[in-house]
C-alpha cells in the first residue's frame, strides 16, 4: 500500500520500526554536543522577524542548492529583501527531491509551525506570512525553539579567543538548558597563511591580556584559555581539520618555526605539517589532563571556489569532500597518545564514506576497556547527513564495533529550526533494526531493542560526556 508522504511513519516500513519510534526513540530528550548556533541568540532569546531569518540566514545547504537551481546570488547572501529570498528558496524546493533539504524543509514546517502543505512558489505567500505571524509570538523565541523540541544540552563551538560572555549570561539568567561552551582552537593551528595567523595571535593576546612572542608563550595562553573554559562547564574539545597531523618533530624545530612564522615567513608545506602535529599533540594532553572529549571533524576540503571566497569569505557554501590519506597518520597520533597513557575519550567523523570502514576499524584499535566506546566512530556528517549516509554509518559501526555503545546524533548546524534532523537519524536507526527484526536476523525483544535505541539517542551520550 502506497504510504502518504511523511506521515506519521515516514521513513518507518515495519511494524516493528514504528513500535521502536514511537514507544520507545520519538520522546528521548536531545544531546546536541557539537553545534553552530550563536550563544548571542540564546542569550537574548531572540525573536525572528521572519522565516527567512530563522531559517535561510547562513544556511550554506540551501545556499548551494539555490545556486545550483540557477538562483543569483543576491537572493542567497546579497541585498535582496527577505521575502524575495524566501521566494528563490520555494523555488528551488521543488528541485531538491531526494535532496535531504527537501525532507528537512518539511519536517521544519510541520514541527515548528504546523504546516503539512508542500513549499512551492504557488504555496510560498501563505506559508510565508504563517510562519511569520507565529515567528512574532513569545512561544517562538530562540529559547522556547528549544524548549519545543525537548533539548536537554547544547554544546557551541567556541573559539579559545571567546570570552564566553554569552554562556555566563545564559547560565546567569537561570535558562534551563545547559549551553556549554566547546573548545575550537583550529584558528591557533592554521599558520598557512602568516598575515591572518598573525592577527589571529593579535586577538587572542586581546583576550588573554598576554604577549605571544614565543611558541612557549602560546603553549601557556591556550593552557590558560582551556582552563578557563573548563571554569566555564567546557568538556569537549573540536578540530575541524583535512587530516590528523602526526609528524615527527623536535621542540626545537617547532620553538624556531613559530618565530618564523611570528616574524611574518611563510612555512614550507612540511614545515606547516610538523608545526601543526606538535600543537595538536599539546592540545590533545590537555584535554586528557581534564578528562575531557576530544572531537576530530576529517576530511573536509574548504573554500575550494578562491573567487567566491574572496566575496563572501569562509563557511559560505563552497566547501566539498576531500580525498585525504588517512589511515596511517591516524594510527600514529593515537598510538602517540595511547603509549603515553594520555589518550581521552575520543569521537572521530570523516566526511569521506569511502573512510567508513577504515574510520570504524580505527576506533578498534584504542578501546582498551576502560570506558565504554571510549574511542567512537562519530555520526555520518554534514554532506553525509542524510539517509544513505546516515545508513552507511551505522552499518559500518554495527560491523566493525558496537553500536550499542554509539553515542547518536548531533545538529552541527546554525539554525535553530533545525532539531528535527534528530527525529530524522532516529526514524533511520528505528526502521534499521524494525527491518532486522521482521527478517529474524535479531531477535523479536521489542524490550531489549528499545532500550538500546534510548540509549543511542539520548542514554550513551549523557554517560560518556558526563552529563549525569
Amino acid at each position: 500500500m502506497r504510504k502518504k508522504f511523511m506521515d506519521e511513519n515516514f521513513l518507518l516500513n515495519s511494524e516493528a520500526a514504528e513500535r521502536l519510534y514511537h514507544d520507545y526513540a520519538k520522546d528521548m530528550p536531545v544531546i546536541d554536543y557539537h553545534c553552530h548556533l550563536p550563544p548571542a541568540q540564546i542569550a537574548a532569546d531572540t525573536r525572528f522577524d521572519n522565516i527567512t531569518q530563522a531559517w535561510l540566514y547562513g544556511d550554506h545547504y540551501k545556499w548551494r542548492a539555490m545556486r545550483t537551481n540557477g538562483i543569483p546570488e543576491n537572493y542567497c547572501t546579497g541585498n535582496n529583501t527577505d521575502w524575495e529570498k524566501f521566494e528563490k528558496w520555494a523555488d528551488t524546493v521543488p528541485h531538491t527531491l531526494r535532496n535531504p533539504l527537501y525532507h528537512w524543509t518539511h519536517l521544519e514546517l510541520q514541527r515548528y509551525f504546523g504546516i503539512s502543505e508542500i513549499l512551492n512558489p504557488a504555496s510560498a505567500p501563505g506559508i510565508y506570512d504563517t510562519c511569520n505571524q507565529l515567528l512574532q509570538t513569545p512561544a517562538y523565541s530562540v529559547r522556547n525553539l528549544l524548549r519545543s523540541r525537548n533539548v536537554a544540552l547544547i554544546c557551541t563551538t567556541d573559539d579559545p579567543a571567546d570570552d564566553l560572555q554569552y554562556h555566563r549570561q545564559i547560565k546567569q539568567d537561570g535558562f534551563e538548558i545547559p549551553v556549554i561552551p566547546a573548545f575550537r582552537p583550529d584558528q591557533a593551528m592554521n599558520v598557512d597563511h602568516p598575515q591572518v595567523y598573525l592577527q589571529y595571535l593579535q586577538k587572542l593576546e586581546q583576550t588573554a591580556n598576554r604577549n605571544i612572542n614565543t611558541y612557549n608563550d602560546l603553549l601557556l595562553v591556550l593552557k590558560e584559555r582551556h582552563d578557563f573554559f573548563a571554569l566555564h562547564g567546557c568538556r569537549v574539545s573540536d578540530h575541524g581539520i583535512e587530516e590528523i597531523y602526526a609528524e615527527d618533530f623536535t621542540e626545537t624545530t617547532i620553538r624556531q618555526l613559530f618565530l618564523k612564522v611570528r616574524g611574518g615567513k611563510a612555512l614550507e608545506p612540511g614545515e606547516i605539517r610538523q608545526f601543526k602535529s606538535a600543537l595538536l599533540l599539546e592540545l590533545a594532553l590537555m584535554d586528557h589532563e581534564k578528562g575531557w572529549v576530544q572531537q576530530y571533524h576529517l576530511g573536509a576540503l574548504r573554500n575550494n571556489n578562491s573567487r567566491m571566497m574572496r566575496l563572501l569569505g569562509p563557511d559560505t557554501g563552497w566547501d566539498s569532500i576531500g580525498d585525504f590519506s588517512q589511515a596511517r597518520a591516524l594510527a600514529k597520533f593515537l598510538d602517540r597518545l595511547d603509549s603515553q597513557d594520555k589518550l581521552a575519550k575520543t569521537i572521530i567523523y570523516n566526511l569521506n564514506p569511502a573512510d567508513n570502514e577504515l574510520m570504524a576499524t580505527m576506533t578498534g584499535n584504542f578501546n582498551d576497556g576502560t570506558v565504554a566506546g571510549k574511542v567512537q566512530f562519530g555520526a555520518a556528517w554534514w554532506f553525509l547527513d542524510q539517509k544513505e549516509g546516515m545508513t552507511r554509518q551505522l552499518n559500518a559501526l554495527s560491523n566493525m564495533g558496537l553500536i550499542s555503545r554509539f553515542v547518536g546524533m548531533l545538529t552541527d548546524s546554525r539554525s535553530f529550526l533545525s532539531y528535527p534532523r534528530h527525529e530524522y537519524f532516529r526514524r533511520l536507526l528505528c526502521d534499521l533494526f524494525g527491518e532486522e527484526i521482521e527478517r529474524g536476523e535479531i531477535p523479536d525483544d521489542i524490550d531489549q531493542v528499545g532500550a538500546m535505541i534510548q540509549n543511542i539517542c539520548y542514554g550513551n551520550a549523557r554517560a560518556y560526556f558526563g552529563w549525569e
